[in-house]
């Protein structure tokens, strides 16, 4: 472990957990903060472990999941540079409900629970970006469940790909940043029902070549999300794919139909 480079801290000061703070509190609060590096496999914390820190990620990947009575992973998300979690558990004095794991090289920050417990008592504002932080994650899952209980398998695989894209429009090309078993986890699909999504998107100039995604023109994935959001069967056809319905005809036009 090593103290925060400024760089690390400029990296901090712009996680949402931190964002209502003032200089100085945040100043105190990353007083005691701790940096190291993961390599991929390398477990933070486990699942049931107390929880003695909160984690800010500076850069890689971060994979947090649960071990079911079955013995299986299920990915409950994959955190990135900027994102901050394990804020909740450590602001109650609990344990860890999941475990976290690097899936890439990793740098993260470590804040220790009884530092942040002492900055409540002397900074009531710490308090109040922590509950404002633990509302945030809440909003954020309760979209992901929305998007696994509402959405098609086709909609879930645009719109991961759309929020990797650089751009929202024209050809561009994306690097998956990480292996597509865990993408099809965190999409809550299997593996081979990834592939099959992405052979499907093949029809829309999208095309999957190992860990790099070749997309034809952005604004076509970006318009198959929004019209698999209203159509859960929609066509992967470009032809077909979200037309706007025909204006609502008025009373005067219905009128002049029928005599004609």
């Amino acid at each position: 472990m090593t103290a925060p480079a400024p760089v690390d801290l400029e990296i901090a000061a712009e996680v949402p957990v931190f964002s209502g703070l003032k200089p100085q509190e945040l100043a105190v609060l990353l007083a005691e903060a701790s940096v190291f590096n993961l390599r991929p496999g390398h477990a933070l914390f486990r699942q049931g472990e107390p929880a003695e820190a909160f984690f800010v990620i500076l850069d890689g990947w971060i994979k947090l999941y649960r071990i079911t009575p079955a013995g299986d992973e299920a990915v409950l998300n994959v955190l990135t540079r900027g994102e901050s979690f394990a804020e909740a558990v450590t602001f109650t004095s609990g344990r860890y409900p999941a475990t976290a794991c690097a899936v890439t090289p990793a740098r993260v920050m470590l804040i220790p629970a009884n530092h942040v417990m002492n900055c409540v008592r002397e900074m009531p504002d710490v308090a109040i970006a922590m509950i404002a932080s633990t509302s945030q994650h809440l909003h954020r899952m309760v979209q992901q469940i929305e998007q696994l209980m509402a959405q098609s398998a086709t909609q879930r695989v645009a719109e991961f790909l759309a929020s990797l894209a650089p751009t929202a429009r024209g050809p561009c090309t994306i690097t998956l940043p990480y292996d597509k078993s865990l993408i099809a986890g965190r999409l809550g699909l299997k593996p081979e029902s990834l592939s099959r999504v992405f052979a499907k998107l093949r029809s829309v100039g999208v095309d999957v070549r190992a860990s790099t995604v070749v997309v034809r023109d952005m604004g076509l994935l970006c318009r198959l999300v929004a019209c698999d959001r209203t159509k859960p069967r929609c066509p992967i056809k470009p032809k077909l794919m979200c037309r706007e319905p025909p204006p609502a005809r008025t009373a005067r036009q219905e009128a002049k139909s029928v005599t004609a």
